[in-house]
């Protein structure tokens, strides 16, 4: 299921539509289906113009993110913490050694201040290799140089090694949170994967409180036309059409009770 997972996206993520539909298009034309052609065609041109031209993408990512909001104050305490791993570029790492941090960094920036201001909290790191090829270390590895860099004793980290994705994620969690002895923790994964890690964990019934980071919306976008930056706005569609075929798919798969979870 996890190797299909992948393929799965390789073939429906945004630009793979817009590259397939034109292949599709093509071969059309080619055997002369001329109105057929230009429906697959003028559908391709659509969606790479809400792609890369609207803030659709953002709409969608901000909907997920404002799910769960972030608490206005700290915790007054913190037994456990559990950050869900994706932020560590795990390709380069595994060759290179030492800490480089993606897009995501801030699930582990927002882990290492509050395991700073609450020194007896433990810190489960939720990440293998979620790459097809099997070939790299995973956050969970990758994380203890991270945390041993700032301090944090190798005592308090719980490594989670060997999942591939959320579900993995959970279940695998699930099992080493019962052997610690540690419950009622701090979930700590970006604010648009959460409604997912939430239905997940709930599924599993493990109670954790949502900690939301790594915001990428500034939560007031509304759909509009935008040829300003259409890197970014392919980046933000694809992120959020990746979430939200997830959360389709576990609903379907019976992973999770609800297709959106929320508080």
């Amino acid at each position: 299921m996890f190797v299909i997972s992948k393929l799965f996206w390789m073939l429906v993520q945004p630009l793979s539509l817009v590259f397939f539909g034109g292949l599709a298009a093509l071969a059309l034309f080619a055997i002369r289906w001329r109105k057929a052609g230009f429906v697959v065609l003028s559908l391709s041109l659509s969606i790479l113009f809400l792609t890369l031209y609207t803030t659709l993408g953002t709409v969608l990512l901000q909907q997920l993110e404002a799910r769960f909001p972030r608490p206005d104050a700290d915790p007054h305490s913190v037994a456990c913490m559990i950050v869900l791993g994706g932020a560590f570029e795990t390709e380069v790492t595994t060759s290179r050694g030492g800490i480089e941090l993606n897009q995501a960094a801030d699930r582990f920036v927002e882990a290492l201040r509050l395991a700073v201001a609450n020194p007896q909290a433990r810190i489960l790191v939720s990440g293998g290799d979620g790459s097809l090829s099997g070939q790299y270390e995973g956050d969970a590895a990758a994380s203890v140089r991270y945390f041993q860099a700032f301090g944090i004793e190798r005592s308090r980290l719980i490594e989670e090694q060997t999942s591939r994705n959320t579900d993995e994620n959970v279940g695998n969690s699930r099992v080493l949170l019962q052997q610690a002895g540690l419950s009622n923790c701090l979930l700590i994964t970006s604010a648009f994967h959460m409604p997912r890690a939430m239905g997940l964990f709930r599924k599993q019934m493990l109670d954790v409180t949502p900690w939301p980071t790594d915001f990428r919306t500034s939560g007031k976008v509304r759909f509009t036309l935008d040829f300003t930056q259409p890197t970014l706005n392919a980046q933000q569609t694809a992120t959020a059409v990746r979430e939200w075929i997830g959360l389709a798919s576990y609903r379907l798969m019976g992973r999770i009770d609800v297709l959106y979870p929320q508080p």
